[in-house]
């Protein structure tokens, strides 16, 4: 993994953005003021499998995907490591639950833009439709506990394209900032 350069013409990056490294990102527990004692939770940030995709694609299940990108920066985004837009993506992260967790296991994110088709181990598990806010899914059903599991995240951003809300994320505005 590599972060692109920040900006079209220099290099734009902060000195924390400077300082991110695949590992260990922003490991935090998302909500401190409701931090669980016992590690029941897992984060999944860090370096996934990444492929520009298309429409009408048949998952790529147990296939190593091409590029890394760094989650949970937008594709967009220098820090990804991608540093461009694509219309279709996939993401791909296989992972494993302790065998000890007995409980209903929910996968959260805390935005993904614009619709979003989550399959583990081969079975769709849902869908969700929204730019701008966090939603889970319980995704128990469909994990192998102990074993290693695949996380496959497929994404249609359209971003300019359509009524969707488009907010600061607008492809226009990356040759013509302000200009629209």
């Amino acid at each position: 993994w590599n972060r692109t350069q920040c900006g079209k013409f220099t290099d734009l990056i902060t000195q924390w953005g400077r300082e991110v490294t695949p590992d260990g990102v922003l490991p935090e527990y998302p909500r401190p003021q409701l931090q669980r004692g016992d590690n029941s939770w897992l984060n999944l940030n860090g370096l996934w499998g990444f492929k520009p995709g298309a429409e009408g694609e048949q998952p790529p299940f147990g296939v190593t995907l091409p590029q890394s990108i760094l989650v949970p920066f937008p594709v967009e985004s220098c820090l990804s490591g991608i540093g461009t837009t694509y219309k279709y993506l996939w993401y791909r992260l296989l992972f494993t639950i302790p065998s000890q967790w007995k409980e209903t296991v929910f996968l959260h994110f805390g935005a993904v833009d614009w619709q979003t088709t989550v399959y583990v181990n081969t079975k769709t598990v849902g869908t969700h439709t929204g730019g701008y806010d966090p939603f889970y899914m319980n995704i128990t059903s469909a994990l192998i506990p102990g074993k290693q599991n695949e996380l496959l995240v497929f994404v249609f951003d359209p971003s300019d394209d359509g009524a969707q809300p488009n907010g600061k994320q607008r492809i226009s505005a990356i040759n013509n900032p302000g200009g629209d």
